[in-house]
Formats: C-alpha cells, sequence, structure tokens
C-alpha cells in the first residue's frame, strides 16, 4: 500500500511540473527598460529567399527574406517545429496571400533587375495579403501585414509569443505603415467593398497582467483604402456607435 502511495505522489508531482513547463509565457511584460531584441550569433542559421511570387494584376516581384538554421544535414525554418527533413522555404504562396515567418521583403518591378527592401527595422512577418478585389475596383494596389514588430514579452526574440499587430503599405512596399496601436493584440480584420474600407479588432491589456483576457478591452477600428494617408479611424459597435 505504502509503494502505491509513494507512486501517487511522485506521479502527482511530476504532473505538476509538467504543467508548470506548460505555463503560457505572457504576450506582454512590463517594466521601464525598452524593448529591444537580442541578435545572438548562431552558425547553424543562413539567410536566405524565396523565389520570387508574382501577385495577378501587379507589376511587382516579391522575395520573402528569412533564416533557416541547419543542424548535421537537416534544416528547419525559422518559426517551425519541423526539424526532420531538409526545407529552404520561409513561406508559402496562395495566390493572393503570402504566410510564413519572414523578417522582410523586397520588391522588384517586373521590368527593371533593383530589388528594394519594404523595412530597415526588425519585424517577423506572418502574413501579407494583396486587396486584389480592391485593386481591380480602384486600381488602387495594397498590400496589408500581420506582424510581430516588438519583443513584448522580452525574451530577446521577435516570434509567434509577442503581440501581433496590423501594418499596409503600397504594392511596391512604399508607405509601410503601422495601422494597430502599440500594445494592443490583433484580432483580425476584413474588407469592406462597398465602402472601400478595412476594419479591424484589437485587445488591449489594461488590467496589466500581461495576458489577453476577458477582462481586457476589445477595439474597433476601420480605414480608409482610398484616403492618401490611411488615417485609423474608431466606433463603437457595441455603445452608440460613435468613435471615443
Amino acid at each position: 500500500m505504502r509503494k502505491f502511495q509513494t507512486y501517487i505522489l511522485v506521479a502527482a508531482v511530476a504532473c505538476l511540473a509538467s504543467c508548470k513547463e506548460k505555463e503560457e509565457t505572457p504576450k506582454v511584460i512590463y517594466d521601464s527598460k525598452p524593448e529591444k531584441v537580442v541578435t545572438k550569433p548562431d552558425s547553424s542559421q543562413i539567410k536566405i529567399a524565396d523565389l520570387p511570387i508574382h501577385m495577378e494584376g501587379t507589376k511587382y516581384l516579391i522575395h520573402a527574406i528569412g533564416d533557416v538554421r541547419v543542424y548535421d544535414g537537416n534544416s528547419r525554418t525559422y518559426g517551425s517545429s519541423k526539424t526532420n527533413s531538409v526545407s529552404y522555404a520561409i513561406s508559402n504562396y496562395n495566390r493572393f496571400e503570402l504566410t510564413g515567418y519572414f523578417e522582410n521583403l523586397k520588391f522588384q518591378h517586373i521590368d527593371s533587375t533593383a530589388l528594394k527592401p519594404l523595412t530597415d527595422k526588425k519585424i517577423q512577418m506572418q502574413t501579407v495579403t494583396f486587396l486584389n478585389t480592391i485593386s481591380d475596383k480602384t486600381k488602387k494596389q495594397i498590400l496589408v501585414y500581420s506582424l510581430v514588430d516588438m519583443d513584448t514579452n522580452k525574451d530577446g526574440k521577435l516570434d509567434a509569443n509577442d503581440i501581433k499587430c496590423l501594418y499596409i503599405s503600397e504594392i511596391n512596399g512604399k508607405h509601410f505603415q503601422k495601422l494597430s496601436e502599440d500594445y494592443q493584440e490583433l484580432i483580425d480584420w476584413n474588407i469592406v467593398e462597398a465602402q472601400n474600407r478595412l476594419y479591424y479588432r484589437t485587445i488591449e491589456d489594461i488590467n496589466k497582467n500581461g495576458a489577453f483576457d476577458k477582462n481586457d478591452a476589445v477595439h474597433y477600428y476601420y480605414v480608409e483604402l482610398l484616403s492618401p494617408d490611411w488615417k485609423t479611424e474608431k466606433y463603437d459597435p457595441i455603445g452608440n456607435g460613435n468613435g471615443a
């Protein structure tokens, strides 16, 4: 009987330890120190570009740039858990959307050999979407990005454990700008073609507990896509409908 009780105790301790290991890291850690991404030398890491993609109806090629880590003949794309096969792909392309984990884009006009980077900032992109229906209707060609631009959990790297935000640019990468507010996690976004607007929602950690939960605030915004400055407007569909 004592042996059985001992076994139960050991199992319980192991279970508690396992649960502690799986405890989620807060997406935001608040202190007075500025966020700084620590870049450590990694001899197994190489920087590569995917083969260019051409989004239908545009005059630009887009090259995704990112890192691949190679271990004893195997490689792993940054942000992926896949380690058992060699893969040098850092993104996936599905007609009007580029997905993956990559750190920059380079744009090339189809009649030129010059390549221009999107940004010189340290970021991690997750999706890049071409608004093809807006382009067909208005001839204005726009890219929308979901990405990480700050090490909000202060672990020294940019990844999916940090706050995701929303950016926008022209099809050639010009006028690349942030739409969502700092420290507000992007929930989702969509396009209302009848208004030529981009709507999106974010959540703010108003109780500053480092996590996003039911006690926090959801914010609602829209952007006039045909406006020259893409100024964001806040609205309140829950209350009286007016911006706060």
